[in-house]
């Protein structure tokens, strides 16, 4: 049974962001559902619809790396929620 997640990646555009993305991602047994990427006037945004059910520690921990590997290596934002919350705080 799939368990989704949204994660959003949002930051000035560099070599290697959706490299350090998915390999993070493969390494913890995250599945990638859905991507979507694009880069406006030098600014990246990417969307992705992930199956964390394979995930083995608290998804919360797992956001907080995601979040740490944005700032620290990459130089973007990474958010990454439950799918149900995140369709709570975009319902009209």
């Amino acid at each position: 049974m799939q368990e989704r997640a949204i994660i959003t990646v949002v930051g000035k555009d560099t070599v290697g962001i959706i490299a350090a993305v998915c390999g993070y991602l493969a390494k913890n047994g995250i599945n990638i559902l859905d991507i979507s990427q694009t880069i406006v006037q030098g600014y990246f945004n990417m969307m992705m619809i992930v199956d964390v059910a394979g995930l083995d520690r608290p998804f919360g921990e797992m956001a907080d790396e995601l979040a740490r590997l944005g700032e620290d290596t990459i130089g973007v934002q990474i958010k990454c929620q439950k799918e149900e919350i995140f369709d709570s705080m975009h319902r009209i």
